[in-house]
């Protein structure tokens, strides 16, 4: 079995694993141009963006917060927008909302990342097959060298071995290459989604603040007034003390 195994590798030889690394790398390619261009688009001044929804919150202005987050085109803003949008139900709804909207958002910033991961971490072992696969030629045309003629030897193996030899090199630098560029891209991409979501936890934060504190606020207004309103029934209700000796005479 093992020297089918041999004849299948030598007859096939380095060029497959080559081939596969190279569509491999077009592959990865696209997705970095397609990711980059995607962060590039969904940038915003988010310190800005947080303090002009502060401002308008405190205002009082939420249909103002909302097309101020309308115009922006950052993944940020699209979460609090969901926020806004269920703000009439309550501080819980709007906060249930952002965590769906913001679960969504990951997903489409993550789309594809899970490629670029996986062949940054294989692309080096894809190569050492490569390699492998040479090596093996390699002693495969050195054991034939041995049983040929002396003529035959000093004339083809050299060349063979060599050229198997080189085969095996080149494929462990285009795994190298391939892997390098993928995996350094695949961290910078994850980066600036981590960045992102936190972003967003700070702005929903600034809604969810505003939510809340405007609700207290409104709860403790309502007691207030009807405190009040029964401190100014009261004296009303029981008699004064003129009309209490007028009843006594």
């Amino acid at each position: 079995m093992i020297e089918r195994v041999k004849s299948a590798m030598v007859g096939l030889g380095a060029g497959w694993v080559l081939t596969l690394m190279l569509v491999l790398s077009v592959v990865s390619l696209a997705i970095m141009l397609e990711r980059a261009w995607l962060y590039w688009s969904l940038r915003d001044d988010v310190p800005t963006l947080m303090r002009d929804l502060g401002r308008l919150l405190r205002s009082g202005d939420l249909d103002g917060a909302r097309k101020r987050l309308e115009a922006s085109p950052s993944a940020e803003a699209a979460v609090v927008i969901a926020g806004i949008v269920e703000a009439g139900m309550g501080a819980d709804a709007a906060e249930e909302a952002m965590l769906g909207a913001s679960a969504l958002q990951k997903l489409k910033l993550e789309k594809r990342l899970t490629f670029l991961g996986t062949l940054g971490n294989n692309a080096p072992f894809i190569g050492l097959l490569g390699t492998v696969i040479g090596i093996v030629g390699a002693f495969d045309e050195l054991g034939k060298a041995k049983n040929a003629t002396l003529t035959g030897a000093s004339q083809v193996a050299p060349e063979a071995v060599m050229a198997n030899i080189a085969e095996a090199l080149v494929a462990t630098a285009v795994g190298l290459l391939v892997a390098i560029p993928t995996v350094a891209s695949f961290n910078w991409f994850q980066r600036i989604v981590r960045a992102t979501l936190a972003n967003t936890d700070a702005l929903s934060h600034v809604l969810l603040a505003h939510l809340r504190a405007t609700g207290e606020g409104g709860a403790n207004v309502e007691e207030a007034m009807a405190a009040a309103a029964g401190h100014a029934e009261r004296p009303s209700k029981a008699p004064s003390k003129a009309a209490r000796s007028k009843d006594a005479e």
